[in-house]
């Protein structure tokens, strides 16, 4: 009778400690540059790749930090997933698109960085991704 508490009390155990840890990861909301989503755009094909655009705005050009919050974003195996930044009181877009231009041009200036993790879940991280010389 005594091991069967033990036991009962291993499993509640187990099964506490299982909902905390699901409950505490990591995710954007622990990042400093206090990111913020803007606009986003997700097309509508369930049975194909799934297409994720995302403009965000960060506080502060924080480089890692921008990465690693696309790294948090959701991504579907052959899907491509593409956040873009923008600087907290500049000009942001209030819609993006799918296609090759994500963002309408007059906004382009103001995007610090592109993240984009495609099909195959190769990552790239463009620093001033509009910028004339890159």
């Amino acid at each position: 009778m005594k091991l069967k508490y033990i036991l009962v009390a291993i499993a509640a155990a187990l099964v506490l400690w299982f909902i905390f840890d699901s409950f505490s990861q990591p995710g954007p909301q622990d990042l400093k540059g206090d990111f913020k989503e803007v606009a986003m755009y997700r097309n509508e094909n369930n049975t194909g790749p799934i297409v994720r655009v995302y403009a965000v705005t960060v506080a502060d050009t924080l480089w890692q930090e921008m990465q690693q919050y696309g790294d948090f974003m959701p991504h579907t195996k052959y899907g491509n997933t593409k956040v873009y930044f923008f600087q907290q009181g500049t000009n942001v877009p209030e819609q993006v698109t799918a296609g090759k231009a994500n963002i309408p041009a007059a906004y382009q200036q103001y995007c610090l960085a592109r993240y984009e993790k495609d099909a195959m879940g190769q990552v790239s991280f463009v620093r001033q991704p509009f910028r004339k010389n890159n």
